[in-house]
């Protein structure tokens, strides 16, 4: 049996495939991120999940692209638990960009592939390998243009005032803004990136209003100059998109690029499709 996982801060798609390229279960698990999560919290993730446990000793393969496992050590940490609970399995841990770039680009060709999800990442692929121009330093400091990001700048703005007042009696309607259970969250609960992403909905929900366009134009731009626009060829080869963000502000994201002179790949929600098809080719 092989495991193909695409796991993002949020969730992680599982696709078992049999040795002739067949389906045999799909499953997900709550995400799966070395960065923010203790490896009893990963363990338990694993444990809980039907299919995973009633299968893991049958396991021969794993291919698992995270966000978060852009160091070896955080590789190595998540190998030594797949170790554990795959007795049988050969572990391959990469980077969630990986699993973008299979998706959306053809082997031999290039292109820019972003990820605009609960976080945010760039590179250019040259047709063979990937490059990397900006080392994330995660969601507090990076992540333009994300989910989290998004969020953030939601909730800043209603506590410093800077929502118009409408829209901000919508926002506390929607969402618990009390300051102590925010702080609680972001400072105690794990995975504070994906609580800031959960209030992302309300701008993709609210995004003809004036003040949500103007924020959703003003992040998209951010990530264009701060991460695409590293790449000198930005504006010759295709740039293509994974991510619930980049799923659901495709036509703000796809207005975007046209006023920047960028030339738009593919917009997918989730790669792991992509994948399959990718690995179904080497088994």
């Amino acid at each position: 049996m092989v495991l193909i996982v695409d796991s993002g801060a949020t969730k992680s798609d599982w696709i078992a495939l049999d040795e002739k390229g067949e389906q045999l279960f799909v499953t997900q698990t709550l995400g799966l991120s070395p960065e923010v999560l203790t490896k009893e919290v990963i363990e338990d993730r694993l444990a809980n999940n039907f299919e995973l446990s009633k299968n893991k000793e049958q396991v021969r393969q794993l291919y698992f692209y995270g966000a978060g496992c852009g160091t070896d050590r955080m590789k190595n940490f998540l190998k030594s638990i797949f170790k554990d609970f795959f007795p049988n399995a050969k572990a391959e841990v990469r980077e969630d960009t990986y699993a973008a770039i299979y998706s959306t680009t053809k082997i031999g060709k290039q292109g820019i592939v972003c990820i605009l999800g609960t976080g945010s990442n760039c590179s250019y692929y040259d047709g063979h390998q990937l490059i990397q121009k900006v080392t994330s330093l995660g969601y507090i400091l990076m992540d333009d243009g994300s989910g989290n990001f998004f969020g953030r700048k939601l909730i800043r703005d209603y506590y410093f005032h800077k929502m118009p007042q409408d829209l901000g009696m919508k926002f506390a309607k929607e969402f618990d803004l009390d300051a102590d259970v925010i702080k609680e969250h972001l400072y105690k609960q794990p995975n504070p990136n994906t609580y800031l992403a959960t209030f992302a909905r309300f701008i993709i929900e609210n995004k003809e209003h004036p003040y949500c366009k103007g924020v959703i134009e003003k992040g998209l731009q951010q990530f264009v100059n701060n991460y695409i626009m590293q790449y000198e060829l930005a504006t010759k080869v295709p740039i293509s998109f994974v991510g619930s963000i980049a799923h659901f502000l495709q036509d703000e994201l796809t207005a975007c690029l046209e006023r920047n002179d960028l030339i738009l790949g593919v917009i997918r929600r989730r790669p792991i499709e992509g994948l399959v098809e990718f690995h179904k080719e080497t088994i």
